[in-house]
């Protein structure tokens, strides 16, 4: 492959071979390298990504009449099917998906990429797809760590990304009913500084908030780190419009509805299988007075997730409430910053109050005491400010890990609060085991970070060497965590989406009557069954 430049063709700023922009990657400290090789008896050398030139693309299946025909629909400038505009449009970001592009696998990579300005052109690309038999891959952000933008081509005639980058406006902000109505492809920060402007905030901050989009937001049940104040993405979506092969869909008319299930439930988390999310409408919040972020140091992870149950449970949620497991915060990925001091043994707490000035300083005095009389030990404003400066540094750490031989990834899920220290000895034990059974001992660390009246969130990061086949050692050792998640009864994912590495496990979450009710909604809304083939649906 030729011209595939380091900064992002399709506007994202990614670099292809990894996450984010170019300048903020750094070289794995020696100290942190010498450490997991010893420990992990990894043997010294570097595995950087092919050379560009390498990339292997599939060649393009996409007829002249279906590229004349989107043409048509949305302009000649807008339809690319140049090899850096592809690349960049090839899978996700899971490590899965940069093992393959940085071995020069880019044999997911769509035909071609179209970038269609509003909801017509996007309906007359469905209509040219699906009178052509061309698959489409709806494409916000790229973030997807799940397998969610590499669609199963099967007898399709072709595979198209449609870009919804020109899609990136805040539409209008209904102050009085405090909604803003977006499109798409706005991206996290944009949406932030346009809301500013009106005073108001979302407070939805995943990890991948520098780059994912709201239509992103929304296809996947996003759940942002501050999920504990301000809730989950799908719990502020008051309106949402969809594009679909069989016509217009808008939902959401009024702030409660009886009328009927919600089917505003069936766009949220469909992954882009039942249409292309247009429009956005989110309940917004005046921008907070005051913002603190502070550290705690919890004797051990079981005592301190009874104390996060108890909080929960008595209403007394800060707005951020993240607390690492013995492991996690030995080895400072609590804050993102290897060798970090966390404090002397024990798990890191993270806490952190947005809002009125009035309502932060007592609601931090209320948590404070309650986390003094259970014996934490506060290790205060700096352990909080080092926390919230690193917390989108992980992919960047993952990312320095994978050039050095190393391999680095996640999996989350979520349980209720009497089945959580099973399930996360469970999930812990099975993919040690795992690990193990390989020939590859590796770390595992976890954490929770979204909390619920009822339960709450697990999430683990896993570093091990790097194998010959690494892309399929994992998927056996996930395959082994995954089932004991299944048995315990708990969530395949909690905020990550299905795409297509959690599809096998979902008939058991949801039944056999539930895949049948989506596939229901599925040949209704796209017949011919163009959108994001095998994904979602098993």
């Amino acid at each position: 492959m030729t011209g595939c430049d380091e900064a992002g063709g399709d506007g994202s700023g990614m670099v292809w071979w990894g996450w984010g922009a170019p300048g903020r990657h750094t070289p794995l400290p020696e100290g942190v390298r010498s450490l997991l090789e010893q420990g992990l008896g990894v043997t010294r050398h570097d595995t950087p990504p092919v050379d560009p030139a390498e990339l292997r693309l599939p060649v393009a299946q996409l007829t002249g009449d279906a590229r004349d025909a989107l043409i048509g629909a949305v302009g000649s400038a807008w339809v690319r099917d140049d090899a850096t505009s592809r690349v960049r449009h090839c899978r996700g970001r899971s490590t899965v998906d940069l093992l393959r592009l940085r071995a020069g696998d880019a044999l997911d990579a769509p035909d071609a990429v179209v970038l269609p300005a509003d909801h017509d052109e996007v309906l007359a690309v469905l209509r040219v797809c699906a009178a052509h038999r061309v698959a489409v891959v709806p494409f916000g952000g790229g973030t997807s760590v799940v397998g969610g933008l590499a669609p199963v081509r099967g007898g399709l005639a072709g595979v198209i990304a449609l870009d919804v980058a020109r899609m990136n406006l805040l539409l209008g902000v209904d102050a009085e009913s405090q909604i803003a109505t977006c499109e798409p492809g706005l991206r996290g920060p944009a949406l932030e500084a346009a809301l500013a402007i009106h005073g108001f905030t979302l407070g939805h901050l995943p990890q991948s908030w520098e780059y994912a989009t709201v239509g992103g937001f929304a296809a996947t049940r996003s759940s942002g780190q501050a999920s504990a104040g301000y809730g989950r993405f799908d719990s502020v979506v008051v309106g949402v419009r969809i594009a679909t092969p069989a016509g217009s869909w808008e939902l959401g008319h009024a702030p409660a509805s009886a009328a009927g299930p919600d089917l505003r439930q069936l766009v949220l988390g469909s992954e882009g299988a039942f249409g292309v999310i247009t429009q956005v409408r989110l309940r917004v919040r005046p921008v907070p007075e005051k913002k603190i972020h502070e550290g705690w140091r919890l004797a051990d992870f079981t005592g301190a997730t009874a104390l996060l149950r108890a909080m929960a449970q008595r209403d007394l949620l800060p707005t951020v409430m993240r607390l690492s497991d013995e492991v996690e915060t030995a080895a400072g990925l609590a804050t993102a910053r290897p060798g970090s001091d966390a404090g002397t043994g024990g798990c890191l707490l993270i806490t952190g109050y947005e809002g009125r000035a009035g309502w932060v300083d007592a609601r931090r005095a209320e948590v404070a005491g309650l986390l003094r009389a259970a014996g934490a030990v506060a290790l205060g404003e700096d352990a909080g400010a080092q926390w919230a400066h690193g917390r989108f540094d992980g992919p960047y750490l993952r990312d320095a890990l994978l050039d050095v031989g190393m391999f680095a990834e996640t999996l989350e899920t979520a349980g209720f609060w009497s089945a959580l220290s099973g399930l996360h000895t469970g999930v812990r034990d099975a993919l040690t085991a795992a690990l193990a059974a390989e020939g590859t001992p590796g770390l595992v660390m976890g954490h929770i970070s979204h909390v619920y009246p009822t339960g709450a969130s697990l999430y683990f990061t896993v570093v091990c060497g790097q194998v010959d086949d690494s892309v399929a050692r994992w998927r056996r050792v996930k395959a082994a965590a995954s089932r004991v998640i299944t048995e315990a009864g708990a969530t395949i994912t909690h905020h990550h989406a299905v795409g297509t590495d959690h599809r096998p496990w979902l008939a058991a979450e949801i039944g056999d009557i539930g895949v049948a009710v989506l596939r229901a909604v599925k040949n209704t809304l796209d017949p011919v069954g163009i959108l994001n083939p095998g994904v979602l649906l098993p």
